[in-house]
């Protein structure tokens, strides 16, 4: 479990990105970030309702109101929400003056996805806001080694197949870009291909059809039961040859429901570390923290939008590469 961890840490180091803490109020955030700092983790810049820039506030209300006065915000609300350090730090992500953000110890989770909606850009080929978790289960030889992705478990409580395939594609991205290992990725159900029926049953393998026509290029199977995804000897016995089927290391729940409870059961009765949740869906980085954290999550989930913000970076310039050959 530790070995996950670590290796997220030390990615992070080797490209250090700046992240910004719209939470200094908090001690946890705080020691957090002193940590930070001192092991080359991330650049932190802590923000406060004393420490934003007049000039700059301008600027971010300025943007805002053009980017939403036709949906009916007025400049006075924008220049209202520039002086809460969330949004001006989604700006700041969203315009270049950071290469991410992590909050949640103190803003609720309806808040801070609030806030990336409204300010980050989306990414079109997904088209939709989810999240998810890195899940690192000690003594355990399933997934990656005791190392899974579950989602969503903080966003969208009911999604429609088209969602569930597009959650589907975008963990399995996050999880190639972020922990590198090929993704698996497990449609859960209560269900076996066939073994029961139903439109929760259909609305799974609408979702594992709609997500394959998409040719992500990833491994992506369902319906399947929790044990058929997850214990090979299961599998072979209940549907034969797979690539995912026993060997899943992405889970991707039918409901908000289970994805929750889901993750703090694994997380508190198999002592496991829950990473997250951490906002994918958009173009700049973002973390969620759940107001329970600790110094540690904080650290961890910093790690993780580090190595989101550096991979986006390469994505770009290999993109201008391919542009510069082409002229």
């Amino acid at each position: 479990m530790d070995s996950i961890i670590n290796k997220l840490r030390e990615k992070a180091k080797k490209n250090p990105k700046r992240i910004v803490f719209p939470e200094a109020g908090d001690d946890r955030v705080v020691e957090a970030t002193k940590y930070i700092e001192k092991e080359g983790i991330a650049y932190p810049l802590l923000l406060t309702h004393d420490n934003l820039e007049p000039e700059r506030q301008e600027e971010f209300a300025n943007i805002f109101y053009e980017r939403k006065r036709a949906k009916g915000v007025s400049f006075e609300e924008a220049r209202e929400l520039m002086e809460n350090p969330l949004y001006y730090a989604s700006m700041m992500a969203r315009y270049g003056y950071a290469d991410g953000f992590v909050a949640g110890a103190k803003f609720t989770t309806s808040a801070v996805l609030r806030t990336a909606i409204n300010s980050l850009e989306i990414d079109r080929s997904i088209g939709l806001i989810s999240s998810c978790f890195i899940m690192a289960v000690p003594n355990c030889t399933y997934g990656e080694r005791g190392v899974f992705v579950y989602a969503d478990c903080g966003v969208i409580p009911y999604p429609t197949s088209e969602q569930l395939a597009n959650i589907a594609i975008s963990c399995a991205r996050f999880t190639s870009d972020v922990l590198e290992v090929v993704p698996r990725v497990a449609l859960l159900s209560f269900s076996t291909k066939g073994s029961a029926e139903g439109r929760w049953v259909d609305k799974i393998r609408d979702a594992v059809e709609i997500a394959n026509s998409k040719n992500s290029g990833f491994s992506i199977d369902g319906e399947l039961q929790a044990d058929s995804a997850l214990v090979p000897e299961v599998a072979k016995i209940k549907l034969g040859e797979s690539d995912v089927a026993g060997r899943a290391n992405v889970l991707i729940f039918p409901n908000l429901d289970a994805g929750n409870i889901c993750y703090k059961l694994t997380q508190r009765l198999a002592n496991a570390r829950a990473v997250g949740p951490i906002v994918l869906g958009t173009i700049q980085p973002c973390s969620d923290l759940s107001r329970g954290c600790n110094i540690e999550d904080i650290i961890d989930c910093t790690a993780v939008t580090v190595i989101r913000a550096q991979r986006r970076e390469a994505r770009e310039a290999e993109t201008e590469k391919q542009e510069n050959r082409v002229i």
